[in-house]
């Protein structure tokens, strides 16, 4: 009997030597197994025809705050050029809110793929961000991961960009009046990316930057419209800089039906902060110029 122990003994020991070599073998080869929660894309494009839209109003509740008037008389070339320059962060018309970036953050397509799967195409046009009369041009924009930005200065005075991002190299760059434009690009998605001017504290742009084209600004009457849109059922965001240090932003569901429409009004104001989710940590600008660093 006890040497029917022993035998089943070493036996055990030799199967498990075995089963350990076998474990170790298939790690040395570098191979991985499928990731089951992985939302990367998977290199196809989404289905074409009866693309759609996301459109909708962005609103403010409660009296927006007055734009206050911008002290420039530390570089006199901005009173000059641009006398009436004032804050730009609560845009209000006829209480309708400018400047709020609207995107679809997630979501699936009517046949089921989440919209985070699909690769598409980087635009080979690339998008402007001026500096003129001392304030960015645009406030907010968004474009796709490795599109080209272009910044351009239309200032007679020097001017120093710079982003602050998380996810992205950050970088800073003089651009004095009359030089070229400088051309950068952004590798990966987030929202949103403070910009900043070293030279002048007030000046303060976000970028947006997405994987997907399915994203728009509000305009100055506070619509928006969001095209090309696969039919499907989406999370859409609104993002507003104000509301807390992080921003504000929303989300709704909305259902784009083939070739139609889905609606996502938005509002925000005096209760904002209240429903803020965070996503942005605006850095505050220096007053010290930081020339030629990049």
């Amino acid at each position: 009997m006890f040497k029917q122990m022993r035998v089943w003994f070493v036996l055990t020991i030799v199967l498990s030597l075995l089963a350990l070599g076998s474990a170790c073998s298939k790690s040395g080869t570098n191979e991985a197994g499928p990731d089951t929660n992985s939302t990367a894309p998977t290199g196809k494009t989404p289905p074409k025809g009866g693309e759609g839209t996301v459109t909708g109003a962005i609103a403010y509740n409660g009296a927006a705050p007055a734009p206050k008037k911008i002290d420039t008389s530390a570089d006199p070339v901005c009173g000059s050029s641009n006398p009436n320059l004032s804050t730009e962060d609560t845009v209000v018309k006829d209480g309708k809110l400018a400047n709020v970036f609207v995107y679809i953050k997630d979501g699936a397509t009517a046949d089921g793929t989440k919209i985070t799967e699909y690769t598409f195409p980087t635009p080979t046009e690339a998008v402007t961000l001026d500096q003129k009369g001392c304030h960015y041009v645009p406030h907010v924009m968004g474009l796709q991961a490795n599109q080209k930005l272009k910044i351009t200065n239309s200032d007679p005075t020097q001017h120093n960009i710079h982003p602050t991002p998380k996810s992205n190299p950050e970088w800073n760059q003089t651009q004095p009046n009359g030089a070229p434009p400088i051309e950068k690009t952004f590798a990966r998605a987030e929202v949103l990316i403070p910009v900043k001017c070293n030279q002048h504290p007030w000046m303060k742009s976000y970028i947006g930057v997405l994987k997907h084209p399915f994203y728009a600004v509000s305009a100055e009457d506070g619509t928006f419209t969001i095209k090309g849109v696969p039919p499907g059922t989406y999370t859409v965001a609104a993002w507003f800089e104000k509301g807390g240090p992080n921003g504000t932003e929303k989300t709704m569901q909305v259902t784009v039906p083939a070739n139609g429409s889905g609606k996502a009004d938005f509002a925000f104001g005096e209760a904002a902060t209240a429903s803020s989710r965070g996503g942005l940590q605006m850095m505050p600008a220096l007053e010290v110029p930081m020339i030629g660093r990049h």
